[in-house]
């Protein structure tokens, strides 16, 4: 029995066992006993993961794999998520525990599995994963790239993003029409933000939604004062601020509000 890749779900089966094991072989296992695959498919991934001196869980939403996953991979018993992983709620099985996100992402909903993970990044201490590259790499990028965007900075606020390597497309079933990258993610010894994050995420997106308008103009509706208003942080580019400038910026609209 084998698995027919669905186009809907996104799914491209990877076939190249060093490949797998690379990928597997990117998580560090620390501060963690628990790791959760994302789309298993046949667990070409699973079975390295399962030699590895953690507990493995997988979350899937094809019950054909589902099927085939419960049939051959007997030490997944019990381990086995049948959901939708970005509508599920994660602690039904972590509680509160520390766990890390690995998978060979289904690249239509990867850049949402990233925005789940920085929402519980207070429990993921460790991500890494396949992605199509050009967005593997946006994730990696620093400021003054062309990629560098809101995917970039919200990350790297809360993590440390590495680019690992680049896949081909030939050992994947079907092929995508593109080359994947894998990169892993390293949640940073303080990943509370010194200001408002709530703020801090609006203020990104708002000033990347114009990304070719100086930040002056981009967030001219979150500027109160006449003073602010002046400081050279708004001559600027998003693409030219550091994650840490966001930040300071951040802490300058709040204290301009007051």
């Amino acid at each position: 029995m084998s698995v027919k890749a669905k186009k809907h779900l996104g799914q491209h089966f990877l076939t190249d066992e060093s490949v797998a094991k690379n990928i597997a072989d990117t998580l560090c296992l620390k501060g963690y006993e628990k790791v959760l695959e994302i789309g298993p498919g046949m667990g070409v991934l699973t079975k390295y993961l399962l030699e590895k001196p953690i507990e493995t869980f997988v979350v899937e939403i094809d019950t054909e794999s589902v099927a085939y996953l419960e049939e051959n991979y007997k030490k997944l018993e019990n381990h086995i998520i049948s959901k939708d992983f970005l509508k599920y709620n994660l602690n039904e099985i972590f509680n509160n525990d520390q766990f890390a996100i690995i998978g060979n992402f289904p690249y239509n909903i990867s850049t949402q599995i990233v925005f789940k993970t920085l929402e519980m990044r207070n429990q993921i201490p460790e991500f890494s994963g396949m992605f199509q590259k050009e967005v593997a790499q946006r994730i990696c990028k620093k400021k003054g790239s062309k990629v560098y965007g809101i995917l970039s900075v919200l990350t790297q606020a809360f993590y440390e993003a590495e680019y690992l390597f680049t896949v081909d497309e030939h050992v994947f079933d079907p092929p995508p029409r593109v080359k994947s990258g894998v990169l892993r993610l390293t949640r940073k010894e303080n990943y509370h933000l010194p200001c408002d994050e709530k703020l801090f995420f609006s203020v990104v997106k708002q000033a990347f939604n114009q990304r070719r308008k100086t930040m002056r103009n981009s967030l001219k509706s979150m500027i109160h004062s006449d003073t602010l208003k002046e400081d050279v942080i708004f001559n600027l580019r998003p693409e030219q601020l550091s994650v840490e400038q966001f930040i300071e910026l951040t802490q300058k609209i709040a204290a301009d509000g007051v």
